[in-house]
């Protein structure tokens, strides 16, 4: 684990996309600089409580990292600066205005589960992914 605070990725675990991309940061935090939690686990609820996060974000990824919360389209674009690989190039569309860019991911967050469907396995995760995950 990292020496500092680790950041926490909250993210819906009934969602395929959203455990696909949870892999995907895994793959490529070669900092250990992530720590996730599924939205409806214990600990991403006492986060969600302790850092006044609107309910309204459930149904997005949040970041929180040191006491900045991050949801939607920003939590995304800073978790991608942080990973090593192509995917930062990405950064690109922080120029967007944030209103627009959340359109755009809310639109998609409607509608992942038509496209991507829901979780319905449990994976076993390695000792090593598992100690990544906040219960």
């Amino acid at each position: 684990m990292p020496s500092h605070e680790p950041d926490i990725i909250i993210f819906d675990g009934d969602c395929n996309f959203c455990n696909k991309y949870i892999n995907y940061i895994i793959a490529h935090d070669h900092t250990n600089r992530f720590v996730f939690a599924a939205s409806t686990s214990t600990a991403a609820q006492v986060l969600l409580v302790q850092n006044n996060v609107d309910l309204k974000y459930l149904d997005s990824i949040i970041l929180i990292s040191g006491d900045r919360v991050n949801s939607r389209s920003d939590a995304v674009l800073g978790i991608i600066k942080h990973l090593n690989c192509g995917i930062w190039m990405l950064g690109i569309f922080s120029i967007v205005p944030k209103s627009i860019r959340d359109f755009f991911y809310i639109q998609f967050a409607k509608r992942r589960y038509v496209l991507f469907g829901q979780n319905n396995n449990c994976v076993i995760p390695t000792p090593e992914i598992k100690a990544k995950f906040l219960i």
